[in-house]
């Protein structure tokens, strides 16, 4: 459904609505910490140099990859508690 890149890594919107991430882990491609979060239907995909961000159906945001870059989104989180 979507691709989207970081400088070194992928990240997919499969059809299903879980995405698959891949590359340099440092950049996004390795989405262990919130791949449990990733299996849902996941609507829209977004990319910074170092970061991925995914909008879920139900509103909520999950991020990963470098912090500085977005991947860390803990200092924000209940703001973006419902987009």
């Amino acid at each position: 459904k979507e691709v989207q890149a970081t400088d070194c890594a992928f990240a997919a919107i499969l059809a299903d609505g879980s995405v698959v991430a891949w590359g340099n882990g440092d950049y996004g491609g390795n989405s262990s910490a919130v791949q449990d979060q990733l299996t849902r239907n996941v609507q829209q995909l977004q990319a910074t140099e170092g970061a991925f961000a995914a909008i879920l159906s139900d509103g909520s945001l999950v991020a990963w990859g470098v912090g500085r870059f977005g991947g860390d989104i803990s200092g924000v989180n209940e703001d973006l508690a419902s987009l």
